[in-house]
């Protein structure tokens, strides 16, 4: 894509990626206003890269003009954690059919958890995580069985950061959630219930590389009607999460790293 920038140090590249940006939080469609004013960008510059991304394929509009995520950079977006995707969903339709509940696969990304794949059926229970999105990792089951098992100071970097508190029920408190985590470190499996979104509770347990290393969690989510029932699912989450163990240990390092990482600190 061709043109020139007007603020020092500004490329085209980063203009493109603010606007791209702009739709990472929600997959709903913008407006060219709503563009500009989350991009920080000008008016004309987000115009004229927009008509671009749409000639590519990377963005569409739909019936009354608004912008949104297009076919082209889905389908490329497709082949990002692939290898990855293809060894945990047959073990995730297995986790599925044998309890009948939502169940997911996700990875820390630096502070937050990023859902890998999730296969659910027709009943209906509140979610709030989606496949290639975020949620706080303090906030979430395989947010807590991923980080109860995590290095030390990642968990002091992730606890000493500023807690979003997405319910009322969200445990934001450092001292309460460092129990917490000692708690699911003991026992080897995690709970939440509607700290993310009311009406739904999930289970988790860890998943770890063949070097013993965490490196990913696996739950399944259950309406907070039934949070009764989940863990008598836990004999099949262990067993599955054994079984993803197995069948990543085969996979190149490369498809095993998280897209970023909380940075490690300095020693002095």
């Amino acid at each position: 894509m061709a043109g020139r920038t007007t603020s020092p140090g500004q490329t085209v590249t980063s203009r493109v990626l603010s606007i791209l940006a702009v739709f990472e939080s929600s997959p709903s469609a913008r407006t060219l206003s709503e563009i500009c004013a989350e991009s920080g960008l000008p008016q004309s510059t987000v115009h004229r890269l927009l008509g671009e991304l749409e000639e590519w394929g990377a963005v569409q509009r739909d019936a009354r003009g608004r912008y949104q995520i297009g076919l082209r950079l889905w389908e490329l977006g497709q082949h990002a954690g692939r290898q990855l995707r293809d060894v945990v969903r047959p073990y995730l339709q297995d986790l599925f059919g044998l309890t009948q509940e939502t169940a997911h696969f996700a990875i820390r990304d630096g502070a937050d958890v990023l859902y890998i794949d999730r296969v659910y059926g027709s009943r209906r229970v509140p979610q709030a995580s989606r496949v290639g999105g975020r949620l706080p990792m303090h906030a979430t089951a395989v947010g807590r069985a991923i980080l109860a098992f995590e290095a030390g100071w990642v968990r002091d970097a992730v606890l000493g950061a500023a807690l979003v508190q997405r319910t009322p029920f969200t445990k934001a408190d450092p001292e309460q959630l460092r129990k917490e985590l000692d708690k699911v470190r003991g026992q080897g499996f995690a709970v939440a219930s509607e700290e993310v979104r009311l009406g739904s509770c999930s289970l988790a347990v860890p998943v770890f590389q063949a070097d013993g290393r965490i490196f990913g969690g696996l739950g399944i989510v259950l309406p907070t009607s039934r949070a009764h029932q989940l863990e008598r699912n836990l004999p099949i989450l262990l067993g599955t999460a054994e079984r993803i163990q197995a069948g990543i240990a085969h996979l190149p390092k490369a498809a095993l790293q998280p897209a970023a990482r909380v940075r490690k600190p300095q020693q002095s």
